[in-house]
């Protein structure tokens, strides 16, 4: 039922999307988040996202079956990109199909407050002055709005 991919090409959320109802009657609602890369107010070159491989696809799956335990899922797609991204590029791709669109919307917001916090992913910043950036730290409102799901 579910989809996870973490991988450096980029997606097509259209096309991602439509698989999810393609051919299904019972698919009421798709509900989806496509994340980009912000050029951090024209500083940023590219952003870079590190990963460990095999246990990131783990984790992301690990939560999906949470999500399609908690909501009546019919399937649901995941695709998180690594390696150096450009503002403006695609990084991440939810999308929950359900027959209603509540479950829907519900098990995306999840699923991304999930991804913005505990994902084994780490993002470094690459600036235009050709300078590397920090690390980017979780924040707070992150934090806060993962744990409304406890």
């Amino acid at each position: 039922m579910a989809t996870i991919r973490v991988t450096a090409e980029d997606f097509d959320p259209g096309a991602e999307i439509a698989a999810l109802s393609e051919g299904r009657a019972d698919v009421g609602a798709v509900a989806s988040f496509v994340g980009l890369c912000r050029d951090e107010g024209g500083r940023l070159a590219a952003l870079e996202l590190e990963h460990y491989p095999g246990m990131a696809e783990a984790e992301i799956a690990r939560v999906a079956e949470a999500a399609a335990a908690r909501w009546p899922l019919l399937g649901l797609t995941v695709i998180h990109r690594h390696g150096r991204i450009p503002p403006g590029g695609r990084i991440v791709l939810v999308a929950c199909a359900s027959s209603h669109r509540e479950a829907a919307f519900a098990a995306a917001e999840f699923l991304m407050d999930y991804l913005k916090t505990g994902a084994p992913f780490w993002k470094k910043e690459h600036l235009k002055d050709g300078t590397s950036g920090d690390w980017v730290e979780a924040k707070a409102d992150d934090d806060a709005r993962k744990a409304r799901w406890s």
